[in-house]
């Protein structure tokens, strides 16, 4: 189109925020993306359009998923309480999806990385990333999908905690007095559980722990060297990493009871399509972040998880009691305010950014400018 007509590039998360929210002031580039009116250019409505969609199937993939799986763990449905060998089973269908992507056919380009690299950074993430997986399975045989959901608003709590242990986060005041707010709600829903599990609760816990290290950790030893891995590229070296990690408990914890039970023959059609899920949940969440925002994904996560308490009570028939609800409502205020507070702190480092390059340009006009005033009175006084 002509430059006229052209919208300018912006994040699209600023006017879906916007758009959806009708909230907050627009920037300058961002208000020439609206027509006459504040109505939005046919371009812009389409790209908003392509992140409703974008949130749409992350939503509706991590539904399906946890669903799924609690539907094959839970005794009383598909009844088939082996959480370590689901997760093994996730991890090896999708190491070789990935492997088949990246060096068969080519899709995508693997990243260079050393030996000593892969033992130094991967291999302690997938360690993590398998006992991440592995007790949050376990969780869906003793508690509700709901409870869970609940359970889940620490993990900003987890992460802070853990980033201010290893020093990637600033301590400050507010936002402890932040995470302890979220952490009463998070009590509340608890102390209002029809059916708390304590094992369940602990499980549950230790995966957010080990889940919230595994981010910090992505932090110190991958994206503070450059690294950045796609869901494909990660899926090929962390998966094999973390089905090499579940072996081991596998053969002293379930191989037993397995090898016992004569009758069991694996279903391919559920295993199957719920390892393709576990797969299409890698790379919806990469469209997400990529074609949005890291924020854009906390909101929608946040949808997700209403959606899901209201499927576990309406659809699975768990009991949510008041108290639960009102638990949650407060764990979920704080959750919300910690996402607003990091998302002013990004727009002002975002602004110091911006003033620092208006800075220097404006020192550069003017040396230019200075330059060119002193070679015009030289060639005067010639």
């Amino acid at each position: 189109p002509p430059q006229s007509e052209k919208s300018p590039d912006i994040p699209i998360s600023d006017l879906f925020f916007h758009h959806f929210f009708r909230s907050g002031h627009l920037s300058k580039p961002q208000k020439q993306a609206m027509g006459k009116g504040g109505s939005l250019s046919d371009g812009v409505i389409k790209k908003i359009l392509l992140s409703y969609t974008y949130v749409a199937i992350w939503i509706f993939l991590s539904f399906t998923v946890i669903v799924y799986n609690k539907y094959i763990l839970d005794k009383k449905m598909y009844n088939w309480p082996f959480p370590i060998s689901l997760t093994m089973i996730h991890m090896s269908f999708c190491a070789s999806l990935a492997f088949l992507l990246i060096k068969v056919f080519k899709v995508v380009e693997p990243v260079s990385m050393s030996r000593d690299l892969y033992l130094s950074s991967v291999v302690p993430i997938g360690a993590l990333y398998s006992l991440s997986l592995w007790l949050s399975n376990s969780a869906y045989i003793y508690l509700s999908v709901s409870f869970i959901q609940m359970l889940k608003a620490l993990m900003p709590v987890a992460v802070y905690s853990i980033g201010v242990l290893f020093k990637k986060e600033g301590y400050k005041n507010d936002t402890m007095v932040n995470m302890l707010s979220i952490s009463f709600g998070v009590a509340i829903a608890a102390y209002g559980e029809a059916k708390f599990d304590t094992w369940g609760v602990i499980l549950q816990l230790g995966a957010v722990a080990f889940e919230a290290t595994r981010l910090v950790m992505i932090q110190i030893l991958l994206t503070s060297k450059g690294i950045t891995l796609n869901p494909i590229t990660s899926l090929y070296y962390v998966a094999p990493c973390c089905f090499v990690f579940l072996l081991v408990p596998w053969v002293f914890v379930e191989y037993p009871v397995l090898k016992e039970t004569s009758s069991f023959h694996f279903d391919f059609v559920v295993f199957g399509t719920n390892s393709i899920c576990a797969f299409a949940l890698n790379l919806a969440v990469f469209l997400l972040v990529g074609k949005t925002s890291a924020l854009t994904m906390n909101v929608a996560g946040v949808v997700k998880d209403w959606l899901l308490i209201a499927f576990s009570w309406s659809v699975i028939k768990d009991t949510v009691t008041p108290i639960n609800l009102f638990g949650y409502g407060l764990a979920f205020l704080g959750v919300a305010y910690y996402n607003h507070s990091k998302l002013q702190a990004l727009k002002a480092k975002e602004a110091q950014k911006k003033t620092a390059q208006a800075d220097e340009e404006g020192g550069r006009l003017l040396e230019e400018r200075e330059g060119e005033g002193s070679g015009k009175s030289s060639e005067s006084q010639d």
